[in-house]
C-alpha cells in the first residue's frame, strides 16, 4: 500500500512537471519550454490552450506565456560552452504585433549558450496583435517580471547564478526590456505563490535597437545599460538611444553605446556591419562582472 501511495505521488509530481510545459514543440537546441503560470496568466486563464500560430519563425497568437530554455553545455572546464553562471531573458521584438521568435529567440538563445550564458526566450503576450486585449504596461510587463521570478527560482537547477540575471530585447521586445528595468519590484513577501517572493529587477538591461527610446528612463538605481543600434535605423532609435544613453551617464548609471554604420533596423545577428554586437556584449557581461571570464 505504501509503495502504490508513493507511485501515486510520483505520477502527479510527473504530471505536474508536464503542466508546467508549453504544447509547443521545442526549438532545435533547446532543453524545456517553462509556461509561466501553470493555470494560464492572469486575464488570459481561459485561452491558455489555444496554440500559437507561427508563420516564418514569427509569433501571432501567444496566449500562454513561457521561457524556451537554452543552457550551456560544458565539454571542458575551458570550453567556450562553459557556464558563465550569468543567465539572460532574451525578449524577441515585433512590434507587439508578433514575436520574431526565430531570430531575434530562438538563434540569440543558441548562440548565448554557446557562448557560456544561459538563455530563456520569452514568449510574451502581444498587445497589439489584431483583437488584442492585453496592454505593453500591464499583460506584457506582467509576463516580463513573470520570466525573471521564474528563472531566479529554478536557477540553481540551471546553473545560474540569480544575481545574474538580467534582460536582453529586441525591438519591441527591448522597449519591454526597460519598461521593466524601470518598473520592477524586489519580491512580494505577502504573495501565496512563492515564485512572487522573488525579485523582477534584472541584474542588467541590453536594448538593441530598442522601439520609443524616448520611454527609456534612467535613475541612480537602474540596471547597468548595454546599448545597440544601427546609424541608418530610424532617428527615435539611431538618435534616441544616444540620448538613452547620456541619462545613463547623468545618474552614474554604467552603460555602454555602439551604434554601426551601415546598419538600419532588425539585424539581429545576421552578417553585417553590426554582427560584432554579440560579441561585444558577451565582452561586456565579462568586464562589468556579470559573468565569469575565463
Amino acid at each position: 500500500m505504501a509503495k502504490l501511495r508513493r507511485l501515486a505521488l510520483l505520477a502527479a509530481g510527473l504530471g505536474a512537471g508536464l503542466a508546467s510545459r508549453a504544447a509547443a514543440p521545442l526549438p532545435a537546441g533547446a532543453s524545456d519550454i517553462v509556461v509561466l503560470w501553470p493555470q494560464g496568466a492572469p486575464g488570459s486563464q481561459s485561452r491558455r490552450n489555444e496554440p500559437e500560430t507561427v508563420v516564418n519563425g514569427d509569433i501571432t497568437n501567444e496566449q500562454n506565456p513561457a521561457v524556451v530554455v537554452f543552457l550551456p553545455k560544458v565539454v571542458a572546464l575551458n570550453d567556450a560552452g562553459h557556464s558563465t553562471g550569468a543567465g539572460a531573458v532574451v525578449m524577441p521584438g515585433g512590434g507587439h504585433r508578433k514575436l520574431n521568435v526565430e531570430r531575434e529567440g530562438y538563434a540569440v538563445g543558441r548562440w548565448l549558450a554557446a557562448h557560456g550564458v544561459a538563455a530563456f526566450v520569452l514568449k510574451y503576450r502581444l498587445a497589439k496583435a489584431p483583437g488584442s486585449i492585453y496592454r505593453v504596461e500591464v499583460e506584457e510587463l506582467a509576463d516580463a517580471r513573470r520570466s525573471l521570478r521564474v528563472v531566479r527560482s529554478r536557477a540553481a537547477g540551471w546553473g545560474v547564478d540569480p544575481k545574474r540575471v538580467g534582460v536582453l530585447g529586441f525591438a519591441a521586445g527591448g522597449q519591454l526590456a526597460s519598461l521593466l528595468s524601470e518598473r520592477y519590484d524586489t519580491g512580494i513577501a505577502s504573495a501565496k505563490d512563492p515564485i512572487d517572493h522573488w525579485s523582477c529587477k534584472p541584474a542588467f538591461q541590453a536594448l538593441i535597437y530598442p522601439d520609443d527610446c524616448e520611454d527609456v528612463a534612467a535613475n541612480a538605481q537602474s540596471p547597468p545599460a548595454f546599448l545597440v543600434a544601427g546609424f541608418d535605423d530610424v532617428p527615435d532609435i539611431s538618435q534616441g538611444i544616444a540620448r538613452a544613453y547620456l541619462l545613463f551617464q547623468n545618474v552614474g548609471v554604467s552603460a555602454e553605446l555602439h551604434i554601426y554604420a551601415g546598419a538600419g533596423h532588425g539585424f539581429a545577428l545576421d552578417p553585417g556591419p553590426a554582427q560584432s554586437w554579440a560579441d561585444r556584449f558577451r565582452a561586456w557581461l565579462t568586464t562589468s562582472g556579470l559573468a565569469n571570464g575565463r
